[in-house]
């Protein structure tokens, strides 16, 4: 029986997250055409005969100086420091330029067994002989796979041999686990998923969600704040209330959020209640709402607390 912590890294819009949620079978993470989308290092559990993967899926790792990146760059290294193996996640349909060179070199000096997954190939990208022997000649990784996460392209055989890379161990988390997410994390990033769909690139990384409240009816009735709610069945809620803020950084973002007599943020709102519906239970009423926070990103103490200390 094997089991291991694989980190998952990669330029922002290599495919990641689309294609953690392509092994896990699951929607793990969050996906969008706009790079820079996972902020959290976010797990995803796979579980098989041969054993148990916990996959880190990790901010996409940029040259930026900006505040912000820098914690991003800092949840990279904290996922690294706790796996047991690599997956790169190269892009296929571009050619490496400095920044992806940057990502080899971090990998390389990690010293941990590396898969590679050489993403959206249903492209039929012209360079893809050349990407491969690029990969081959720096890193010399166990194991380099064509796939595609959109068209679910040698999924399994990129499964397979990243289970090889994991060491003998028992499994951390039960057979029916595939994320140790907590509600509130998960529906937070449904809503930005939604938001960012509805908004372009307009304001994709001004914005943030605030779960400030969550309120669950139990079976045997009464109201009560929601911190366990799957921890005891008998008392698994039935209802569930949520308040919710969308944060921007300025009001002109505001504005773009709320729509014409608020018809975007209904949209998200509504859209957002589809995909915790897949999720969840509960009957969930969502109290959606945006508010501004002026400059979030070059706060520390909220950068901390919503993405860990930075080195």
């Amino acid at each position: 029986m094997k089991c291991g912590f694989v980190a998952i890294i990669g330029r922002p819009s290599a495919g990641k997250s689309s294609l953690l949620n392509a092994i896990c079978g699951e929607k793990t993470a969050i996906t969008s055409p706009i790079p820079q989308t996972t902020r959290n290092a976010v797990r995803g559990i796979v579980n098989t005969p041969a054993g148990q993967i916990i996959f880190l899926d990790t901010p996409g790792y940029h040259l930026s100086d900006k505040k912000i990146n820098g914690y991003f760059k800092d949840s990279v290294l904290r996922s690294i420091n706790e796996a047991d193996a690599v997956l790169y996640v190269i892009d296929a349909s571009r050619l490496p330029g400095r920044e992806e060179f940057a990502v080899m070199e971090l990998i390389k000096k990690t010293r941990l067994p590396i898969a590679v997954a050489v993403n959206k190939t249903d492209l039929q990208p012209p360079h893809l002989a050349e990407i491969r022997g690029l990969i081959l000649a720096r890193l010399q990784p166990a194991a380099l796979i064509n796939v595609s996460a959109l068209q679910s392209l040698n999924i399994r055989e990129l499964r397979d041999a990243i289970m090889e890379l994991c060491p003998e161990g028992l499994p951390h988390y039960p057979p029916d686990c595939y994320t140790d997410q907590t509600p509130e994390f998960r529906m937070a990033e449904i809503i930005r998923e939604q938001a960012i769909a509805r908004c372009g690139q307009e304001i994709p990384h001004a914005l943030y969600v605030d779960i400030a409240d969550m309120e669950f009816t139990p079976s045997h009735g009464g109201n009560e704040s929601m911190e366990y709610p799957l921890a005891a069945p008998e008392l698994s809620p039935k209802k569930l209330w949520v308040r919710a803020f969308i944060m921007v950084e300025r009001s002109s973002q505001a504005g773009i959020l709320v729509g014409h007599r608020g018809e975007r943020i209904r949209e998200i709102r509504i859209a957002s209640l589809r995909a915790m519906k897949k999720i969840f239970p509960w009957k969930i009423t969502l109290d959606l709402r945006v508010k501004v926070h002026p400059k979030w990103r070059k706060k520390d103490p909220l950068l901390k607390q919503m993405y860990g200390a930075e080195d």
